[in-house]
């Protein structure tokens, strides 16, 4: 687990670069991007809540040319993701691009894990300060995109503790049931941690480690179709998923997986070591707390008194 030095690499700067969004000055101007009550309490007993606007048009266009320019990497670029497979489907006639790490190559994506309106929900919905863990990229091109199979996220993040975890999805391209958007499982999130049953292939795998009464809620799982710019945010046990994209139009899609700003490493035993191995170092029972994992709110700082007055998930 050693990251690249690279002069090119973007996690030296642990603030924007660019002037992408413009940063609220001040506690009163977070209101504006404050999620309600009421949103709050859908996230608690749902698992997830949608249609969370993040990205203007202009936004969107840049970071669909970064994305471009994503098939085309230098050596030098590619050594900076943790994960990059241009076709990660398991299906031969259907195409997956997956990618973590784009943050450390494009400013775009850089200073996406500063745009505001994720910042704030984010922080509403983790009920405490936060670093990143990664970002990833869920590309499906049109006609022939591939699936991203059922699960849950933490169940390939065992390897930090505690569970206190947040993933917020945006789509770069309106995401609609016929272009493979996401799916989720209302009140999957009190499942508890379930068997991995894979990411890319079979759809229906995850019905072997569901019983009756799980199958029935599975079978009611609702489509989560956004606008462009639009974002989901969900618990890291909620279950989701997304079909292919037999449409004319790509799905493209960015995700920013956030962490408790006090999470640790828990590497010891950990059996998939292997898929670590382009991850930044890590450290068993220690903070992940290096420039990899920059910390992307601090709450009594940018919101000062009124952090104690907003509407938040509560932490025990």
């Amino acid at each position: 687990m050693i990251p690249s030095q690279s002069s090119s690499d973007l996690s030296v700067h642990g603030n924007p670069i660019s002037k992408m969004f413009k940063q609220p000055s001040s506690a009163k101007e977070w209101e504006q991007y404050m999620l309600s009550q009421e949103q709050i309490d859908l996230f608690t007993k749902q698992g997830f809540i949608s249609g969370i606007k993040i990205l203007n048009e202009k936004q969107v266009e840049i970071l669909n040319n970064e994305l471009s320019h994503f098939q085309s990497l230098t050596t030098e670029e590619k050594a900076l993701f943790y994960h990059y497979e241009t076709n990660e489907s398991e299906d031969p006639e259907k195409v997956l691009f997956h990618a973590l790490g784009a943050w450390r190559v494009t400013p775009g994506f850089h200073d996406l894990l500063w745009a505001p309106a994720f910042r704030m929900a984010a922080y509403q919905l983790m009920g405490r300060s936060y670093r990143l863990f990664h970002d990833q990229l869920f590309c499906k091109p049109a006609l022939h995109g591939g699936v991203v199979a059922w699960h849950q996220d933490f169940s390939y993040w065992t390897f930090t503790k505690p569970m206190h975890h947040l993933t917020c999805w945006i789509g770069l391209d309106d995401t609609t049931k016929e272009n493979g958007c996401l799916y989720y499982v209302p009140g999957s999130h009190n499942w508890g941690l379930l068997p991995v049953t894979g990411l890319t292939g079979d759809m229906d795998a995850v019905r072997t480690v569901l019983n009756e009464e799980r199958l029935a809620i599975f079978d009611n799982r609702v489509a989560n179709e956004l606008p462009k710019g639009y974002a989901s945010f969900h618990h890291p046990l909620t279950m989701h998923g997304s079909y292919s994209n037999l449409s004319d139009h790509p799905r493209r899609a960015t995700v920013i997986n956030t962490m408790d700003h006090l999470t640790l490493g828990n590497l010891a035993g950990y059996d998939r070591l292997d898929a670590l191995k382009s991850f930044p170092e890590m450290i068993h029972d220690k903070p992940l707390d290096s420039r990899f994992f920059p910390l992307l709110f601090d709450g009594d700082k940018e919101l000062e008194a009124m952090a104690n007055k907003i509407p938040k998930i509560s932490f025990e």
